[in-house]
C-alpha cells in the first residue's frame, strides 16, 4: 500500500492574549495618539510600518518567542494592514520602539525587553516613557551603538530620534513629537481634525460673505 503524505501542521500565531490594551486610560490614549502622530508624517512613504500593541514574533515556529511593543516603526517593509508582525516574513525588526511604562511593567521594560531589543532584535532606538511619572526615570531613550544600547542625552528637554528625524518630549505635560526642521510640535489626530474643521468654517464664511456682496 502506498504511503500517505501528511501535510505539515499549521502553526497558529495568536493575535491577542486576552489582556487589556494598556494599564490605564492615560496609557491607552497616549499609545493611540502616538501611533496616529507617527502615521501622519510617513503617510506618503510606501515602505514603512507604523503600528503598536501588536504581537511581534521573532522565531519562526515558536509562538513563545513574541513581544508586543506599544508603538513601533519599521522602515523598508510594506505598508499594509497586519494582524501580527512576523520578523522572518517582513525581513527586519523595527527601527524604533516606544514602551509606555507603568510601575507594573517598567522592570521588564528596563531589563528583559531592553536586552531583547538590543541583543536579539537589534532595534536601533528604544524609548521608555511613564505618562503618570510614577517611576524613575520616567523618560529615557537608548540608541544602538556597536551592538550596545547607549543612553540618549536630553537637548532642550527632548530626546532626539535619528531614525525618525524627530524629537520626543513633553508639551503641556504630554509626550509629543517635535519636528526640529520646522521647529514645531506635530499635531495629534484630534488637533488636525480641529484645524481642518476651522479652515472649512472659515472658507464657508468667506463664501457667504462673497454671496452677500454680490447680492448687494
Amino acid at each position: 500500500m502506498p504511503k500517505r503524505i501528511k501535510s505539515a501542521p499549521t502553526i497558529f500565531y495568536p493575535e491577542s492574549d486576552g489582556k487589556p490594551m494598556a494599564e490605564t486610560e492615560t496609557h491607552r490614549d497616549l499609545m493611540i495618539d502616538f501611533i496616529q502622530m507617527l502615521k501622519h508624517p510617513f503617510r506618503n512613504v510606501d515602505a514603512v510600518c507604523v503600528s503598536g500593541n501588536m504581537f511581534m514574533y521573532y522565531e519562526k515556529g515558536n509562538t513563545r518567542k513574541s513581544v508586543a511593543p506599544d508603538v513601533f516603526v519599521a522602515f523598508g517593509v510594506e505598508k499594509k494592514e497586519r494582524r501580527t508582525y512576523r520578523i522572518w516574513e517582513e525581513g527586519r525588526a523595527p527601527d524604533f520602539v516606544l514602551e509606555v511604562a507603568s510601575p507594573k511593567t517598567f522592570r521588564d521594560d528596563l531589563t528583559k525587553k531592553k536586552d531583547l531589543y538590543a541583543d536579539e532584535l537589534r532595534v536601533k532606538e528604544y524609548f521608555i516613557y511613564d505618562p503618570l511619572g510614577e517611576i524613575v526615570p520616567s523618560f529615557i531613550g537608548y540608541r544602538l551603538n556597536n551592538d550596545v544600547y547607549e543612553e540618549i542625552p536630553f537637548s532642550n528637554d527632548r530626546l532626539a530620534s535619528e531614525v525618525l528625524g524627530l524629537e520626543l518630549g513633553e508639551n503641556d505635560g504630554i509626550l509629543r513629537l517635535f519636528d526640529p526642521k520646522k521647529s514645531e510640535w506635530l499635531p495629534t489626530a484630534t488637533e488636525r481634525a480641529e484645524i481642518a474643521e476651522a479652515r472649512i468654517e472659515q472658507l464657508l464664511a468667506e463664501i457667504n460673505k462673497l454671496k452677500s456682496q454680490n447680492k448687494g
